[in-house]
């Protein structure tokens, strides 16, 4: 398995984001973020051999710049998501919350049919690999507040900002 990085320089600060030989997006980290280890390092950790992107990552790119730019509210470009079948559920489901909105986790638990999951859909948004393109900043806690997100929350509030200062 082969996986292609490029380091972007956005309005929201660097963001990397590792490809599939097809352009289909495996992995995203902000540059300002706090991880327990760099996406080069999961990404060998999984088994992935690493490359230098050239053309592969030129969707993804695009799409980032433009969601940056105030121009895209929603991603077309493919994505690989790894997981179980629950947190495919509640990925698919992050990606239904409409831009520049939030949700709470029980309320997409209960849209899952899992009224009392609401701790589970969090540890299914904390394994998600593609944060921003699957959305799950835009889940809150039931009172409002900002909870953990994979980099720190200081990127959650940023995207929450970003989005209300650009829906249409």
């Amino acid at each position: 398995m082969e996986a292609y990085l490029e380091t972007i320089e956005t309005a929201g600060g660097p963001v990397t984001i590792a490809v599939d030989a097809h352009g289909a997006l495996l992995q995203l980290s902000f540059g300002d973020g706090v991880y327990p280890r760099s996406i080069e390092e999961d990404l060998e950790h999984q088994g992935f051999v690493l490359r230098q992107a050239s053309n592969q990552t030129a969707q993804a790119r695009q799409e980032l710049s433009e969601y940056w730019a105030g121009a895209r509210q929603v991603f077309t470009v493919p994505l690989v998501l790894r997981g179980s079948a629950w947190q495919a559920a509640v990925w698919q489901a992050l990606i239904a919350i409409p831009y520049g909105t939030t949700s709470t986790y029980g309320t997409l638990a209960a849209s899952l049919g899992r009224v009392n999951a609401a701790r589970a859909v969090g540890r299914a948004n904390a394994t998600n690999r593609i944060p921003l393109v699957v959305p799950c900043h835009r889940l809150v806690g039931a009172n409002g507040a900002l909870t953990g997100f994979a980099g720190g929350t200081h990127i959650k509030q940023r995207l929450i900002d970003h989005e209300r200062q650009h829906r249409s």
